[in-house]
């Protein structure tokens, strides 16, 4: 499968040829894996790479779940993943211990096969429409980098819309996935 490919299958569509031996993980998650290094650069967003832990899980077996095999970015807020910190856009909580276990979100979207690689920026706490927090730097918007791609979860819409993958994983607590999602045509 080439990026053109992948890019026109949402992520049922990636499932099913992952499904029918069309294509492997592997290779989804590679093709997953340049995009993001061809935009990071410049849209930022991205403040956590996890690709060691996203070879460890397809070394270990995916689970049969229903889109097994399809690459996934998890949000830095409110979605733990165990031996790692979440620090929601925060300096302040970059520096706490690393979770102890994935949180219930995160298990069911690994229960579902999909394969981690990584946690999108968000403004610090989640609190605000625009995703530029001290942390991790501005999160720009990929139809136009002067401008914002929204928050809290603009890291996760900005992902889906550079197509570094097809859906990512957000949480909504005042326009949270809407604000991103308006703000980059999703």
């Amino acid at each position: 499968m080439d990026f053109a490919t992948y890019r026109r299958h949402d992520a049922t569509g990636l499932a099913a040829e992952v499904a029918a031996g069309r294509v492997t993980p592997e290779r989804l998650l590679d093709l997953a894996l340049v995009r993001l290094a061809q935009v990071q650069p410049t849209l930022n967003p991205v403040c956590r790479l996890m690709e060691g832990q996203a070879h460890a899980q397809l070394a270990a077996g995916l689970p049969p779940g229903p889109l097994a095999g399809v690459p996934f970015l998890i949000k830095d807020a409110a979605q733990d993943y165990a031996g790692l910190p979440t620090a929601c856009g925060s300096r302040a909580l970059a520096g706490l211990p690393p979770a102890r276990e994935h949180a219930h979100v995160v298990r069911r979207v690994l229960q579902a096969g999909l394969v981690v690689f990584g946690k999108t920026n968000t403004p610090e706490l989640a609190l605000k429409g625009v995703t530029s927090p001290l942390a991790f730097g501005t999160t720009r918007n990929p139809w136009d980098p002067r401008r914002t791609p929204g928050g809290s979860s603009g890291g996760a819409a900005a992902a889906v819309a550079a197509g570094v993958v097809p859906m990512a994983a957000g949480n909504d607590g005042g326009g949270s996935l809407r604000i991103p999602a308006a703000c980059c045509g999703l």
